[in-house]
């Protein structure tokens, strides 16, 4: 059986338990996809300091180099800098959930990474609905994307500027699939993507390591005022373990087979007392617990399922 080394950075606030569920859900995508995910907890930020006086001490750094992936429940926390800094991260990928959908983002992080993200952007639409948006400017950008799109010809490509496709991502986001852009407007295109106007949308990013682990996690705080009351949404968490899987360790099966448990929960009416809805709110519990009775019947990867 294959097995995996993940170095899992809670924090403090609602990072304990939504790690603890990710966990869950880590545990059930292993089981049915034959390996087996070996995690390291590591002292982290806020939990770090009360222990060791330091947010991120060298035992933490120690075991994220030698994992190979690092899943983040706090991403909003400063000592994740160091985090990255200690890492050799050169591109991105950011999964929105929006209501009715959902789309990727893909962008280098280092100038040299440019085609290696063209690249990937490809093969992800071509494993999705085989659309994608490059959003760029210069001769360089275009020759990349006009490059990856000789190669993949059954992929519909939209070359557009970040002054068309940034209004579009507020109002209309269903209307992507897969984005590419340049690390000149990554920030901006990810920032866009995950607000919102219309609805709630589910956001978790990774950036990750030609030769390395890569760092993966939701994009919230730690959310003290709610903390330890079991309310926690941990559908950002559960989105950002399904990126790891599929991205980090190339899971792709598990990956998907998590991510479909999570959008069937939703669809079927399971939401935290964030997400505002008719019925009565989950806890965090409940609704992983909804998610992980859904994993079976979510893969992709059997014809039939017992």
């Amino acid at each position: 059986m294959k097995s995996y080394t993940v170095a899992c950075l809670s924090g403090d606030g609602i990072g304990p338990e939504l790690m603890a569920e990710a966990s869950r859900a880590l545990a059930e995508a292993g089981r049915l996809h034959g390996f087996r995910v070996n995690e390291t907890h590591a002292p982290f930020a806020g939990e770090a300091v009360s222990r060791f006086g330091h947010p991120l001490p060298a035992a933490t750094r120690a075991a994220c180099r030698e994992s190979d992936a690092v899943l983040v429940a706090l991403t909003r926390e400063p000592a994740l800098e160091g985090v990255k800094a200690e890492l050799d991260l050169t591109w991105r990928v950011q999964r929105v959930r929006l209501p009715d959908g959902d789309l990727a983002i893909v962008s280098p992080l280092t100038e040299d990474a440019d085609a290696f993200a063209v690249a990937r952007a490809f093969e992800l639409a071509r494993s999705r609905r085989a659309r994608l948006s490059a959003v760029g400017e210069g001769r360089v950008w275009e020759a990349l994307v006009e490059h990856e799109a000789d190669r993949n010809p059954g992929v519909k490509v939209e070359g557009t500027t970040p002054s068309r496709a940034l209004p579009a991502l507020m109002d209309k986001p269903h209307r992507f699939c897969v984005i590419v852009t340049q690390a000149a407007f990554a920030e901006i295109v990810s920032d866009l993507a995950a607000a919102s106007r219309n609805g709630s949308r589910i956001v978790a990013s990774g950036r990750l390591s030609l030769t390395g682990p890569g760092v993966f996690g939701p994009t919230h705080g730690s959310a003290p005022d709610i903390a330890g009351q079991g309310v926690a949404n941990p559908s950002g968490m559960l989105l950002a373990a399904s990126l790891m899987l599929s991205e980090g360790l190339g899971e792709r099966a598990a990956g998907r087979t998590l991510e479909r448990a999570i959008t069937h929960a939703l669809a079927d009416g399971w939401r935290t007392a964030d997400v505002r809805g008719p019925g009565p709110a989950s806890t965090t519990r409940d609704f992983n617990d909804a998610v992980l009775a859904m994993m079976p019947g979510a893969r992709t990867d059997v014809e039939f399922v017992g």
